[in-house]
């Protein structure tokens, strides 16, 4: 019942929605230009607002996809507004009460509460759509948190992936070629199951303590399999402050620091290891006085093919060389530009230059004075709707995601460096490590 009751919901919405740009379509039979496209704004602006509200009353999958649609709003035909409105998506829920997460802590783990930990602090550290987390007190004395999965959230996903890639398709939000809208929900859809898996998650954390165990200024916490199941996951807390509230007492050190450190976990997760931490909320990232960063949250982790990284790299290198003629090759060859439309070209390429920008100026302060990168991105992303030859390959989403979210980070941190010199480094080795010279 509850499960058609989301059904329900969602089709609702759905109906809503269609319904509102059909009666527009009728009206904009019978209204000159200015005030068709004033009204279809309204419209787009009111359905924006409907789909926020319904995605954040049904939390689970539906918010979960709701946030990551949000990560590519840029790329919607959308006036500003409306981006506005789904970007108030955030990952927070009310509060599950302590008696159900004992009850699943210990039906997952096959014991009593208190045999399994010394102290579990009732009140919770956090609740997001998908589950709930609680510091705790191992009994060896360790300091660890668990994460509970909520109950029967699991259930929702294909059915709310299903709906909501109607509702987008339907109300209009995304005017993409069904190939790419397949790929899009796919790609959400595999790592939305990665994220309801915690022998995944616990997986994940051990690869990237293996991967940066030798790499200083990164803290990422262990894993405890002794308290850990498919839906209880414990690991070590770690310590430290989200961004907003470490900046206001950081020194000029520790903000450069903690920017590089972020620079290196990026830069060496692509393309040394090819395993990419594709969440990148701020709140996964706990500073530390001296600019060290912790990293946390691991359920959604993207891997990356080594012929398809080296391509990705030689592409970065055309785009800071500014050689337009073998950027677009590769642009075509990765499926990201079709047919011979030369605007579509020109667009794609003046796209590339503006993300290419802060590479070819040398030593540069991400969110200085001369840094526009993303007030230029945001002009031009609505011209990518016209043409249907311009693609986000799949591999993109989740790999753009990341670079955004680490780069807006660096924005707020006001890091100053060589990006070109440090991107031109990376992308060699990735080139070198696919054609076997490493």
């Amino acid at each position: 019942m509850k499960k058609f009751g989301r059904l329900a919901r969602l089709g609702g919405l759905t109906s809503r929605v269609s319904g509102s740009y059909l009666g527009q379509r009728v009206k904009g039979a019978f209204q000159d230009r200015e005030t068709r496209l004033r009204e279809l704004d309204e419209t787009h602006l009111r359905n924006a607002e409907r789909v926020a509200e319904t995605m954040s009353r049904l939390k689970g999958a539906a918010m979960k996809v709701g946030q990551s649609l949000a990560q590519v709003v840029e790329g919607m035909d959308l006036p500003p507004e409306v981006g506005a409105v789904l970007r108030t998506l955030n990952d927070k829920a009310e509060p599950v009460p302590f008696g159900s997460i004992r009850t699943e802590i210990e039906r997952s783990l096959e014991a009593p509460l208190d045999e399994l930990y010394r102290q579990v602090d009732p009140t919770p550290l956090g609740t997001a759509s998908l589950a709930q987390a609680h510091a705790a007190v191992l009994p060896d004395g360790s300091e660890v948190v668990v994460k509970v999965l909520h109950q029967g959230v699991e259930d929702s996903v294909d059915a709310d992936l299903g709906a909501l890639k109607a509702l987008f398709v339907t109300g209009r939000f995304l005017h993409r070629a069904e190939k790419e809208l397949d790929d899009l929900f796919a790609e959400i859809h595999a790592r939305l199951l990665e994220e309801l898996d915690y022998y995944q998650e616990a997986a994940n954390i051990e690869t990237f303590r293996r991967n940066f165990a030798d790499t200083p200024g990164i803290v990422i916490p262990a894993s405890r399999p002794s308290h850990s199941s498919d839906r209880v996951l414990t690991m070590d807390r770690l310590y430290g402050l989200p961004l907003e509230q470490w900046l206001p007492t950081a020194s000029a050190k520790a903000r450069q620091t903690a920017g590089m450190n972020l620079t290196n976990f990026f830069f060496e997760s692509v393309y040394r290891h090819r395993a990419l931490h594709a969440d990148p909320h701020e709140g996964n990232y706990l500073f530390q006085p001296d600019g060290t960063v912790g990293v946390v949250d691991f359920g959604c982790v993207k891997r990356l093919d080594e012929y398809w990284m080296a391509d990705y790299a030689r592409l970065g290198d055309a785009c800071i060389e500014r050689d337009r003629e073998c950027a677009i090759a590769i642009l075509r060859e990765m499926g990201a530009l079709v047919g011979d439309d030369p605007d579509a070209e020109d667009l794609i390429w003046e796209f590339g230059q503006v993300l290419a920008y802060p590479f070819q100026q040398g030593r540069h302060t991400a969110g200085g004075s001369a840094d526009s990168t993303q007030e230029r991105m945001r002009e031009l992303a609505p011209r990518f709707l016209r043409y249907p030859e311009i693609r986000s390959p799949r591999d993109m989403l989740f790999l753009h995601r990341a670079m955004g979210g680490t780069y807006a980070m660096l924005r707020k941190l006001r890091v100053r460096a060589d990006w070109g010199e440090l991107a031109l480094r990376w992308h060699r080795l990735a080139i070198d490590r696919a054609e076997g010279r490493c």
